[in-house]
């Protein structure tokens, strides 16, 4: 299963002034870079003519006000002739190109042994196509620049990295019906989601419930639950309606979130029972 970046095809994104560790490692990076154009004599213009973008990106990437994508650190090593030195800063660079919170929510994500999602008003992120997390994303108000939209789609997709994980994480999501039958995007995105649920679903370290709309309530309608348990028995969580939606790791709070989400399991329809659902609705089209 393959992730796509979502990467927008400019030198990169504006630097998050509230992220301070972001901040550090853009401005050291962009220090080098100007230190190193400016040791081998050659002006922000011919550069920016050869790496291929403009004098002002070149003036901000060199400022730490611009994250620059790998391209461009690829490209700057080889009109400085920096044997790799500039290239290598890619690997502190990747590190902090998405917003602060995602980052630290994709890090656990990244190491947990075990996932599980219940969403009750969208397909959950790590579940989303490119074109559906675009569109939810365009939807939001105020709305996103256009800079800031590429970025925070380039960030959610990222987390699906986790798919690619080996030994990959066991991985439970439940997600409502009326989520499913939302058509996001139109027709076309609509059943390419569908079908990307299908595809996840099928995955032998994956387990995806529908929650039915004609049920009983559940402790699930107060909003979205996710349980992050690690390898030394470690266990985050977060559910919208409980303890203020914060994370949590007391134990005795643990215990609640898991009771919910348990109970929230119990009532959905089983995995098989979902996937022909889901299947249901691919074939109204």
């Amino acid at each position: 299963m393959t992730v796509e970046t979502g990467e927008p095809d400019g030198t990169g994104w504006e630097v998050d002034p509230d992220d301070e560790w972001g901040v550090a490692v853009i401005a050291t990076v962009g220090r080098q870079l100007k230190l190193r154009r400016e040791a081998v004599g050659m002006r922000a213009a011919d550069f920016g003519e050869a790496v291929g973008y403009g004098e002002d990106l070149v003036y901000k990437v060199e400022g730490g006000k611009r994250i620059p994508r790998q391209e461009y650190l690829d490209r700057a090593d080889a009109v400085l002739d920096a044997g790799g030195l500039i290239a290598a800063a890619w690997e502190d660079v990747k590190r902090v190109r998405y917003p602060k919170k995602i980052r630290e929510l994709g890090k656990l994500e990244a190491s947990a042994v075990e996932i599980g999602v219940y969403e009750c008003n969208i397909v959950a992120g790590l579940l989303q196509t490119p074109e559906h997390a675009r569109v939810l994303m365009e939807a939001r108000q105020p709305p996103y620049s256009p800079d800031d939209l590429e970025r925070m789609v380039a960030a959610r997709l990222a987390r699906q990295s986790v798919f690619e994980r080996d030994p990959a994480p066991s991985m439970h999501f439940v997600l409502e019906e009326a989520p499913l039958r939302r058509q996001v995007g139109g027709t076309m995105v609509w059943r390419r989601q569908l079908e990307r649920l299908l595809e996840v679903g099928r995955l032998h370290y994956v387990t995806l419930q529908v929650m039915p709309t004609n049920t009983d309530a559940h402790p699930g309608l107060d909003g979205r639950i996710e349980l992050l348990k690690f390898q030394d028995g470690a266990v985050v969580a977060r559910s919208d309606g409980a303890f203020n939606g914060r994370p949590i790791t007391d134990p005795k709070q643990l215990r609640i979130v898991e009771l919910r989400y348990g109970t929230i399991r119990a009532q959905a329809l089983s995995p098989r029972e979902s996937l022909a659902f889901i299947e249901q609705l691919l074939g109204e089209t």
